[in-house]
C-alpha cells in the first residue's frame, strides 16, 4: 500500500502507549522487559492483517483516492493471506462505518488523518505512537482506535493508550486548529463494542503533567515494583520476584481467626485465585520454553503431547473406502449449523429478521455464573419476594 504504515515494521517507543496501563502502575518494570524478546502470536498477525485492511478502506474513504480497480488489486493481496477470514471485511466495514457517522456530523468538512504518527515526548521520554484515525472537527478532536481482539472489551474511559496518542496529537495540531474537547474512542466489532469517552483539553493536558514524573521514573528503571492486574502482558510475569512474593505472601489469610472465613475473606481468596491461576499458567509456559532450550527445570521436563491423525488426501482415502465396499453413507454426517454459526453466515440482520422476529429461536437465561463486582452485568440471586411467593 502506497502511504501506509507496515504495521508488523512499526517502531515501538520504550514508553509506549499500548503499555503506558503498566509502566504508569509499575515503573521499573519497562527496563526489566527489555531482557525478554518480544514473541509474536497469531492472535497479534491476525489483529495486523485487520488493520491493514481497515487501513486500506478508510485512505480510499478519507484521504486517498483511488481507482476501483487499485482498491480490489490491493484488498485482493490481502485475501491471499493465510490469516485472512471473509468477516474480516464485515468488521473492518463496521469501525469505517462508524468514522463515517463522525465525519459526516460536522458542519464544514473535518481533517482526517490515517495511521497517524505521533510525537508525545514533551510527556514521557522518547515517546512516540501511531494513531489509527485522528479527526478534527469543530471544536473536537476524535482520537479512534480500532481493536480486532474478542477476549475482553476495552474501555476508553480514562484510557491511558488514548490519552496518550491525545497528547500527540494535540502536540502536532493544536497550534493549527482550537478544539476543546477531546473524544476517544475503541472500536472492538468481533464484540460489538464501542466505547467512547470525552474529556475538556484543559483536563488532558493536566493529566499529561501528572504523569510526567512517573514517565520520567520508569525511563530510567526506578521506582517500585507493584502486581496487579496490568501484569497481564508484561513479558517478565512469570519470573518477576515481585510477582512471585505477592502471590507467595498468605500470612494475612493464616491470621484468620474464626473456624468459618466470612464473605469478605472468601471475595478476597477468590481474588488472589485468580491473579495466581494467571500467574501458574504463565510459569508453566516459561518453563516449557526453558525446558525445549535444554535448560534444567528443577523436577520438570519437556514430553512430546498426545498426536493427532490427518488424512493425507481425504478424496483419495474415500474413494478408496468404496472401493473396498464401505457404503459413502457412513463416510459423512449431515449436522443442522448451531444459532451462532447460522448468525454468523446469515449476518446480523438477516438471522434477526429471519428468525427472531418471527419467534422462530427462543433464548434462555445463562446458568447463573461467578463474576467480579466490576463487571457490567446484573446481579442475580435466587430470593423470592412474599408477593412471588404467594403467586
Amino acid at each position: 500500500m502506497s502511504n501506509g504504515i507496515n504495521h508488523s515494521e512499526r517502531a515501538h517507543a520504550l514508553l509506549s502507549a499500548s503499555a503506558s496501563n503498566r509502566w504508569l502502575n509499575c515503573t521499573p518494570s519497562v527496563r526489566l522487559e527489555e531482557q525478554f524478546e518480544d514473541k509474536g502470536s497469531t492472535y497479534a498477525a491476525e489483529g495486523t492483517l485487520a488493520h491493514e485492511i481497515a487501513e486500506l478502506k478508510l485512505r480510499k474513504y478519507f484521504t486517498e483516492p483511488m481507482a476501483q480497480s487499485t482498491y480490489t488489486r490491493r484488498l485482493n493481496k490481502f485475501k491471499k493471506h493465510e490469516l485472512f477470514q471473509d468477516e474480516m471485511l464485515k468488521h473492518t466495514d463496521t469501525y469505517l462505518d462508524y468514522l463515517k457517522e463522525i465525519f459526516l456530523s460536522k458542519a464544514t468538512t473535518p481533517y482526517v488523518a490515517v495511521e497517524k504518527r505521533v510525537n508525545y515526548s514533551a510527556y514521557a521520554p522518547e515517546g512516540f505512537g501511531t494513531v489509527d484515525c485522528v479527526i478534527i472537527g469543530g471544536d473536537t478532536l476524535h482520537v479512534n482506535d480500532f481493536k480486532y481482539g474478542k477476549g475482553v472489551p476495552v474501555s476508553a474511559e480514562d484510557n491511558s493508550q488514548l490519552k496518550l496518542y491525545a497528547l500527540g496529537a494535540y502536540l502536532e495540531y493544536g497550534f493549527l486548529y482550537s478544539f476543546k474537547k477531546i473524544h476517544l474512542s475503541i472500536v472492538q466489532p468481533r464484540l460489538d463494542s464501542i466505547s467512547e469517552y470525552e474529556m475538556s483539553l484543559e483536563d488532558l493536558l493536566a493529566w499529561g503533567d501528572e504523569i510526567k514524573p512517573i514517565a520520567e521514573k520508569a525511563f530510567k528503571g526506578e521506582g517500585d515494583f507493584n502486581p496487579g492486574e496490568h501484569c497481564k502482558f508484561c513479558k517478565a510475569k512469570a519470573v518477576c520476584r515481585a510477582r512471585a512474593d505477592h502471590f507467595l505472601e498468605l500470612d494475612g489469610f493464616k491470621k484468620m481467626q474464626p473456624p468459618l472465613i466470612s464473605n469478605d475473606e472468601v471475595g478476597q481468596i477468590l481474588e488472589k485465585g485468580l491473579e495466581i491461576e494467571s500467574w501458574i499458567k504463565a510459569l508453566k509456559d516459561y518453563a516449557l520454553t526453558e525446558s525445549l532450550k535444554g535448560n534444567e527445570v528443577s523436577g520438570w521436563k519437556a514430553v512430546e503431547g498426545r498426536g493427532t491423525r490427518s488424512y493425507v488426501d481425504i478424496d483419495k482415502a474415500f474413494a478408496h473406502l468404496q472401493e473396498n465396499g464401505i457404503d459413502e453413507a457412513i463416510l459423512f454426517e449431515r449436522v443442522p449449523l448451531t444459532i451462532p454459526k447460522l448468525e454468523k453466515e446469515l449476518g446480523k440482520k438477516e438471522y434477526k429478521s429471519l428468525l427472531e422476529e418471527p419467534g422462530l429461536v427462543s433464548k434462555t437465561p445463562g446458568k447463573p455464573t461467578l463474576a467480579k463486582a466490576s463487571d457490567k452485568r446484573k446481579a442475580i440471586t435466587n430470593e423470592v419476594s412474599a408477593e412471588d411467593d404467594f403467586k
